[in-house]
């Protein structure tokens, strides 16, 4: 959106060369697509083809009445009175020779300030790219609501609702519902916009490949659906918004295989002007976005997941959503032990043995989807590893899981031991960045089989993709937790997953 100064301040005549462009927008706020303003201002704006608004028509000239010449230009009632007309009389005796100007240009203010918006009369006021732009500036303004895993929990189960009774007769759950679907109409919008405000200003050119393109638009096309969705006030409401928020949570599936597709042809076009040797992993303002973009886009999956299960009418003993309150880290082992294995195996055609011990009897509050993965990716990495080090013909040790954990620990600490010949002290600071890794990258082997049905399972590939342990580590530090590697070059590596029991964490939002 763009204002344009249609006559000169030194000589009080309109002006003949091409109007002077003033943004109102603030530095970096991106400029919307044509379908987005469509969606957000009505079918007008598929009419645009260009992102910036066209300018206004200058009124025609014309010759105004005969006005009283002011006695005093102190005088508060009169035009002359304002600095820009003051201005104006000084110059018409130099002047005399240019065209009068209305007396609505003479009391015109000057333009009005960054994010003010224009008045009602100008003709950019209702052009659908000012409108997306005003709503991306405005809705990132707000302030986000950090959440913790006890209040997800609390929430979920009913204990944050008004005290008063309802009238409307709904049940608790009902009442549950609309205040979660509530909040998600407030928060959700807020957090989509900042991801579109990032997502138009990485480094590098990140910005410019096919598939961030394809991930930004993803997540405008969700902004402009939950900003045109109704209010959910009653139980029909909100079983619209429900299903809205199904497809986005479908929609978003594939964003981190998608994400990754893009940081690696952003790699190929780097190599291909500045060499092959060109490493990527060293880029810091890359990885750097790419750990907030993470981290928000869990907490996003978590506020939608976390609501479309509770809509379930029965759920397994002891889950609330996406919570269970018995998260056993054995069990969850014996999951993700299975399904590595399986990958070890259809990849190397054995696989070592793995051995759970410790405090394997111990639960504790937590997403059992977020251990898993965390579990998957670890042991993923230590078969590979014993594998390639002692191959399949010959005795391959066994990989240790190893759970510590008791009533006054602040921590679950869950240790993955194995002697696959260890880490090269060079690749240690390197290990979690992303699209780092010792085998063959996925993408170069021509991989097909990513599914699009979400982050992980068992149709990846073992390894390959680079984001195992900056995802793992991603995950465990959302609600307080961490992950640290320890590894002798020649022996083996310890893996120290950190997650914390007390369920207080504030998610670290950017």
């Amino acid at each position: 959106p763009e204002i344009f100064s249609s006559f000169s301040a030194k000589n009080n005549s309109v002006c003949k060369s091409k109007p002077k462009r003033v943004s109102l927008l603030p530095a970096g706020l991106p400029t919307c697509s044509p379908e987005l303003g469509a969606a957000l201002c009505g079918e007008a704006a598929a009419r645009s083809t260009a992102a910036t608004c066209p300018p206004p028509q200058l009124p025609a000239a014309y010759t105004p009445p005969p006005q009283p010449r002011a006695t005093s230009l102190s005088t508060p009632s009169s035009p002359a009175s304002h600095p820009i007309a003051r201005r104006r009389s000084r110059s018409r005796h130099r002047d005399s020779a240019a065209p009068p100007i209305t007396a609505a240009l003479r009391v015109q203010p000057v333009s009005p300030p960054p994010f003010m918006p224009p008045s009602s009369h100008s003709p950019a006021a209702s052009h659908p790219c000012h409108e997306t732009s005003r709503a991306f500036s405005n809705i990132t303004q707000k302030r986000l609501r950090h959440r913790c895993l006890q209040a997800t929990l609390d929430t979920g189960l009913g204990l944050l609702l008004p005290g008063e009774e309802d009238a409307s007769g709904m049940t608790r759950r009902q009442r549950t519902l609309i205040q979660i679907a509530t909040f998600l109409k407030r928060e959700l919008p807020v957090r989509l916009a900042r991801r579109v405000i990032e997502l138009n200003q990485l480094p590098e050119g990140l910005d410019a490949m096919p598939s961030v393109i394809r991930v930004r638009e993803w997540y405008e096309q969700s902004f402009v659906e939950i900003r045109r969705s109704k209010k959910p006030v009653d139980a029909e409401g909100e079983a619209e918004f429900c299903e809205l928020l199904h497809n986005i949570y479908q929609r978003h599936a594939p964003t981190l295989v998608t994400m990754a597709r893009g940081v690696h042809e952003l790699r190929q076009k780097l190599r291909a002007e500045r060499g092959e040797k060109y490493d990527l992993s060293d880029a810091a303002p890359i990885h750097g976005f790419l750990d907030s973009f993470y981290m928000s886009r869990i907490g996003i999956r978590i506020l939608i997941g976390q609501y479309l299960e509770l809509h379930h009418e029965t759920q397994p003993e002891g889950y609330v959503g996406l919570i269970n309150r018995s998260t056993s880290p054995a069990f969850i082992a014996e999951q993700a032990m299975a399904d590595a294995t399986y990958l070890c195996e259809r990849t190397h055609g054995d696989a070592p043995e793995v051995l759970i011990e410790g405090a394997t009897g111990c639960t504790f509050t937590y997403i059992p989807s977020h251990l898993y993965y965390c579990l998957f990716e670890l042991l993923k990495n230590s078969l590979r590893a014993v594998c390639e080090t002692h191959g399949v013909d010959g005795e391959m040790p066994p990989i240790k899981v190893v759970i510590a954990s008791g009533e006054q620990n602040e921590d679950v600490v869950i240790k993955v031991s194995d002697e696959g010949g260890g880490i090269p002290r060079s690749h240690m600071p390197r290990i979690f960045s992303y699209l780092f890794t010792t085998a063959t990258p996925a993408f170069d082997s021509g991989s097909s089989i990513f599914s699009s049905a979400g982050d992980h399972g068992t149709d990846s590939p073992l390894a390959g993709l680079g984001y195992g342990l900056p995802i793992s580590r991603t995950y465990a530090r959302y609600f307080g937790g961490d992950l640290n590697i320890m590894s002798m070059e020649g022996y083996g590596t310890d893996a120290f997953l950190h997650l914390s029991r007390l369920g207080n964490r504030s998610e670290p939002l950017p």
